[in-house]
Formats: C-alpha cells, sequence, structure tokens
C-alpha cells in the first residue's frame, strides 16, 4: 500500500503530537543569576569587608572582672581575597588590664594576620591565624567566632562566651 506524501505529513504530524503530550506538560525554564552573588551572599560580604577600618571602640567583658575599655587605635584591614590584617596599639595601663583579661599582648600591641572565613546564616566571622595557638581560651580566642553587625560603614564585632554573653565588642568605622 502507498500513501501519498499529504497524509505521511499528517501521520507523522499526529505521531508527533502524541509523544509531546506524552511527555507532559511543558514548562519553560528560567535561567536564575549566580547563587553566590548579590545582597546577602559571601561574596557581598567579602566585598564590604574590603578595605581598611579604624577602631572607634573596644570593650573586653573579663568574668568576674570590670569591663575594660581599650584605650588605644587600631586599624583592620581585608583585602579581595579575604585576608586580615589588624593591629591595636594601647596605653600600658590598658596593656596591664589585657593581659589581666587573658589576652596576649606584647609591647602594647596586638597585632594578626590571617584569613576571614564569613558565615552568612549565623553572622559570624571565623579567623584562621597562621601560628596562633589553637588552645587559647581568652576573650579573643580563635575558636570564638565574631558576630557581626553592620551599621552603614561602622562594623560592630562581638565575641561570645559558651552561653552567649558578650566577652568583647568593637567597633570599626570603614575609611577606604
Amino acid at each position: 500500500m502507498k500513501l501519498n506524501s499529504s497524509l505521511t505529513c499528517a501521520l507523522l504530524a499526529v505521531a508527533a503530537l502524541g509523544l509531546s503530550a506524552a511527555c507532559g506538560p511543558k514548562v519553560a525554564v528560567k535561567k536564575g543569576g549566580p547563587v553566590d552573588t548579590g545582597a546577602g551572599s559571601v561574596v557581598a560580604a567579602r566585598k564590604y569587608l574590603e578595605g581598611r577600618w579604624t577602631l572607634e571602640s573596644f570593650e573586653v567583658y573579663p568574668p568576674g572582672k570590670p569591663v575594660v575599655a581599650v584605650k588605644g587605635q587600631g586599624t583592620l584591614s581585608y583585602d579581595d581575597f579575604s585576608n586580615l590584617s589588624m593591629e591595636l596599639r594601647t596605653d600600658v595601663a590598658t596593656s596591664d588590664q589585657l593581659r589581666a583579661a587573658g589576652i596576649e599582648i606584647q609591647d602594647g600591641t596586638i597585632s594578626t594576620t590571617g584569613r576571614t572565613a564569613v558565615d552568612m546564616q549565623n553572622r559570624t566571622l571565623t579567623y584562621v591565624i597562621a601560628g596562633q595557638p589553637a588552645g587559647n581560651t581568652g576573650p579573643l580566642a580563635l575558636s570564638r567566632p565574631r558576630h557581626w553587625q553592620v551599621d552603614g560603614n561602622v562594623l560592630t564585632l562581638t565575641t561570645k562566651d559558651d552561653a552567649g554573653k558578650p566577652v568583647s565588642i568593637s567597633k570599626w568605622r570603614k575609611i577606604s
């Protein structure tokens, strides 16, 4: 039996229609942007941190002792690879109080360099500092993440103890 070309085309069209209906409803696929960019992303947080910051205030809350209001100057720098450099210089009296609170300070200076890991869900920064003793349990111990809050160009970092109480609060203003 020989079919004419228009009948063949019609049968092929019906078959194609039947096959496409059998595959279920068609939904247009929408392409979204990359997951790790935009407001609220780790990339945006790293970009915000990038630059130089100057210390506005720093308080340490040692257990069972009075609050230490740090008198001094500090600079905090983050680069575009999340590298951190921090230097804090204090007067002699403040240095003595910080030592008594369990903070390592030499010649009136706290100086660190390392990397910063950003946790957006918990709003924390964790510092990874080469050569820092892992067992340090003082108020600035690396095992304690810094909870961050942003207010314009002011970054507030709060370190908490195991019960969730602040052990240190520092405020930094972005200068570049």
